[in-house]
């Protein structure tokens, strides 16, 4: 089993992703290593999903004994921690200087949002506290960089940052549910869609779901509109929302006392 001797208290294998301690050289099978026992975790959760990912599915990838995989990896629960350290990778250059917070915020929400449809499957892993990986505080350290000048105080910059981050994971979590479940029915998204309009139109009574049935009228559900395009719409809602505490927070600095 892994071990939490390096007086951090963490996890060996999160120690080594931070350099903290040598990863071990040997194992009891030749060329296995930390890299290759996340590397095979990953593939197997992009090809078949999150739930595929067990130690003992990765052990037989590599053709190694599932037991051999604790000198490593001490529990799912951290192997997982460090597959989402690399499905994440660092976060993107910081934008040029002189860059508005709001454009530097909506950039990083838009790369956060890319690195999430391109592994789906990260989506799945449970959050269990602030980031503790090299690269997810790099991704959490470029958000707050973003709300410099802003005169929020910290303890408002990481509001911030978990409400657009939030958005982001939803918006994300929400498209990979509807994509399954339009690749399930084994149609195309407008034909789901356009039957769950007929379905809505012939249940909801206009009396009871007037609402509804006005939405129905306008044809909301009579075409898929463009993920990015709603991604757009609400990303900006969420920005107008933290451009008005930026604005009040500037307002309480200057008012005269």
């Amino acid at each position: 089993m892994t071990d939490t001797g390096g007086g951090t208290g963490l996890p060996a294998s999160v120690e080594a992703a931070w350099g903290l301690r040598e990863r071990p050289a040997k194992g009891p099978k030749p060329g296995l290593s930390l890299d290759r026992i996340v590397d095979a975790a990953v593939a197997i959760a992009a090809a078949e999903g999150l739930g595929a990912v067990s130690m003992g599915r990765v052990a037989k990838e590599l053709g190694a004994s599932t037991m051999s995989l604790y000198r490593y990896v001490g529990a799912k629960d951290e192997l997982y921690l460090l597959m989402q350290e690399d499905a994440m990778g660092p976060p993107p250059a910081a934008p040029p200087p002189g860059t508005g917070w709001r454009e530097a915020l909506s950039l990083w929400a838009w790369a956060q949002r890319e690195v999430f449809h391109r592994n789906l499957w990260a989506l799945r892993i449970p959050r269990s506290g602030p980031p503790a990986t090299p690269n997810m505080v790099a991704w959490w350290e470029r958000g707050l960089v973003a709300l410099e000048g802003t005169g929020l105080d910290e303890g408002t910059k990481i509001a911030v940052i978990l409400l657009v981050s939030g958005y982001v994971r939803n918006e994300a979590t929400l498209m990979a549910d509807l994509g399954a479940a339009v690749a399930s029915s084994g149609v195309s998204a407008e034909e789901v869609m356009a039957r769950t309009a007929r379905t809505l139109r012939r249940l909801a009574d206009p009396e009871r779901f007037p609402s509804v049935a006005r939405s129905l009228e306008a044809g909301v559900l009579d075409a898929v509109d463009e993920p990015d395009v709603d991604f757009s719409f609400g990303l900006r809602c969420v920005l107008d929302g933290v451009a008005g505490v930026v604005s009040s927070t500037a307002g309480r600095a200057s008012a005269p006392r």
